[in-house]
């Protein structure tokens, strides 16, 4: 499968949007059924060295992702920070309080990846993505990741796998009770997604991992540029 980037209909709406609440919810189920915080997890743990004091979470969202990569993780000493970042976070009081529970002190951004990631003085230790590369493509999708690689000591990201089968899933989502947002959306994400060495082939430092993680994730672990650990 080539891969092909359509817009998602959850990226228009207002975050309040009914339609956009009950999808929001459907990722959450996704998410779990693709393992994708035990896939960070790991991740994190084979490939990212030194200690973490600041972690980035780009395209957060509602922040339960971070929440359970955070749980799988453990909890943190030295109250690291994390940041959780989004053009619109909408990240609950009751995940914020989860995540400081277990060590984090939390600052959740509006802001676009990017820009916001250009504009820091200091490299974060980790940058985390979680379904979030695949909304880009092009030039747009190598200026992300060379800002990236610029300001990060390491990326670790989990992404849609492109594939027959995780396409003929996706296309099968209204099983698990999805609305119509996530039936469109769940096949262009897939469509949208990785495989190979896509990504390596675009990131400016050096990668330690890419490749399958699990029946439908995609993953990657890389060293940012100047970081050779």
């Amino acid at each position: 499968m080539r891969r092909h980037l359509v817009p998602e209909m959850l990226d228009d709406l207002p975050p309040d949007d009914p339609r956009a609440r009950a999808s929001r919810a459907d990722l959450r189920r996704i998410n779990g059924l693709m393992f994708n915080a035990r896939a960070m997890a790991t991740l994190i743990r084979a490939h990212v060295s030194g200690p973490v004091r600041e972690m980035v979470d780009l395209g957060c969202g509602d922040g339960v992702g971070a929440l359970r990569l955070a749980r799988r993780l453990g909890p943190v000493k030295d109250a690291p920070h994390l940041v959780l970042l989004d053009m619109q976070p909408v990240v609950s009081p009751e995940t914020q309080a989860a995540l400081v529970a277990l060590g984090w002190r939390v600052d959740i951004v509006a802001s676009d990846a990017e820009r916001w990631i250009a504009a820091q003085a200091e490299p974060a230790d980790l940058v985390v993505a979680n379904l979030f590369l695949h909304h880009f493509e092009g030039a747009a999708l190598k200026s992300l990741l060379d800002a990236t690689a610029a300001h990060a000591r390491h990326l670790v990201a989990t992404e849609p796998l492109r594939t027959r089968l995780s396409y003929a899933a996706s296309r099968m989502v209204g099983v698990i009770g999805a609305n119509p947002v996530t039936r469109h959306d769940a096949p262009a994400s897939v469509r949208a997604g990785f495989r190979d060495d896509e990504l390596s082939r675009l990131w400016p430092g050096r990668v330690k991992f890419e490749g399958r993680k699990g029946p439908f994730s995609h993953g990657i672990a890389a060293l940012g540029v100047g970081h050779d650990a």
